[in-house]
């Protein structure tokens, strides 16, 4: 600025480039709002210029492709994350914070980033687990960095004697993470604070959701979904429309509504396209048959293992059967849960609106069961039970970006039942020894 306080004028040499730049960022910016909201591979070049206000061509300046500002989206949302968190365990270990302060920190900032700051960080979390091979990969040592952070703060608090002994930290830090990334598919920051939900969710990591902290073994599952959809399909429709089905929830699990289209589904089936049709009258009918049942099974087996377990007067054991019930379904009896539980978020907003009720249906079977639980004084009087069904299904859910059964005899891998022990443990007891054996406050 001069002596008078006017600026001087510019000379033009960095006036387009400084302009450029900001175009550049507008359509990032917005590329990761649209992507967090309705997916990649719904979301269209033009959309994404109409939404930064461009014209259509005018964007190609910027990028060359869609898949060049998804790349771009996807380094920046786990990028700018890493270095923060990273930030923050360095100046905890120089100043010998405790650990639960900590971990409080950690997951606030983490859930910060998903909810509230960055559309980057949300659209990275939601996105990437369904994007095929080819564009996952570049950014799969940057997500593996990110995931390192965790492991790393908790094995310096393992060797304070912090944390329990029987579950191993890669899985500890996966059910960490598992919890809190499902909150970008249910939580409403505008109309709560995440500071709320952040010391919540910190407290059940930290000592579970029960009173006492007596170990609980995982009774048998009563049902599994796939007794259940072979009830529904296998005798009263044809084997091919079945067929129709399941491709149909492969795709969908895998690769999200946009990519799941007649002829794909048919091709997934083995059969022509057109044949489809004899079927069902549109892919529309196909993907709400595909949600309905995938719901209904969840529905019917947690409610007839949770029943059983209930008469007992055990609510620790039906808590764990609902768990490993929940689980059986997501990976061992169908193609239908899974799908649901993956792509809901992103289907389209009336596709989702007709399959809320029965979503609300599944909610209350748990809520029903954890405020009796409450009741009896099996859960901590302190736990609000809607918040804790949502976290608790969430770090439950999101196994379904992780967990792959058919790595199961492999090192270091769990097989269903182990991963079922696992997270029920975690979940009704916490990540921390019991008061008193802790070797850290």
């Amino acid at each position: 600025m001069s002596s008078h306080g006017i600026s001087p004028p510019s000379s033009g040499v960095d006036e387009q480039p400084r302009k450029s730049e900001k175009t550049r960022s507008d359509i990032l910016t917005t590329a990761a709002k649209l992507f967090r909201d309705q997916g990649y591979q719904a979301t269209t070049m033009q959309q994404i210029a109409r939404a930064a206000r461009l014209e259509a061509g005018s964007i190609y300046y910027h990028f060359t492709s869609k898949e060049q500002i998804l790349a771009e989206v996807l380094d920046i949302g786990v990028r700018s994350l890493y270095v923060e968190l990273k930030t923050l365990i360095e100046e905890a270990e120089a100043g010998g914070a405790p650990f639960r302060e900590t971990l409080g920190r950690l997951v606030e900032t983490h859930l910060r980033f998903l909810l509230t700051k960055s559309d980057f960080t949300s659209a990275n979390i939601r996105n990437y687990p369904m994007l095929p091979e080819e564009l996952r990969a570049p950014h799969r040592r940057l997500r593996h960095a990110y995931a390192g952070l965790w492991q790393h703060f908790l094995t310096r608090a393992s060797e304070t004697g912090a944390l329990r002994e029987d579950i191993a930290l890669r899985s500890m830090s996966r059910f960490i993470l598992s919890a809190m990334n499902w909150t970008v598919e249910w939580y409403d920051a505008g109309r709560y604070p995440v500071g709320a939900l952040s010391k919540r969710m910190t407290k059940l990591l930290l000592d579970g959701m029960c009173v006492k902290s007596d170990s609980a073994s995982v009774p048998p599952v009563a049902m599994t979904a796939g007794q259940i959809v072979i009830a529904q399909f296998g005798v009263k429709s044809a084997q091919t429309r079945l067929d129709i089905l399941k491709a149909a929830a492969r795709i969908l699990r895998d690769s999200g509504y946009k990519a799941t289209t007649i002829r794909r589904i048919a091709a997934e089936a083995k059969m022509e396209p057109g044949s489809v049709y004899y079927h069902f009258e549109s892919k529309e009918k196909i993907i709400d048959e595909v949600l309905r049942t995938g719901l209904t099974d969840l529905i019917t087996g947690v409610s007839e293992a949770v029943s059983q377990s209930r008469q007992s007067g055990d609510y620790r054991a039906a808590i764990a059967t609902a768990i490993a019930t929940h689980l059986s379904c997501l990976f061992s009896a169908s193609e239908f849960t899974s799908a649901n539980i993956r792509s809901f978020g992103m289907l389209p907003k009336e596709l989702r609106q007709r399959h809320r009720r029965i979503r609300q249906d599944y909610g209350k079977i748990w809520d029903d069961l954890l405020r009796e639980a409450q009741e009896k004084g099996v859960l901590r009087p302190d736990i609000e039970i809607k918040p804790l069904r949502q976290a608790m299904l969430g770090a439950l859910n999101w196994t379904v970006t992780w967990f792959d059964q058919n790595k199961r005899n492999n090192p270091g891998y769990e097989s269903l039942e182990e991963l079922s022990a696992m997270l029920t443990g975690l979940l009704l007891d916490g990540i921390c020894k019991p008061a008193g054996k802790m070797g850290d406050g």
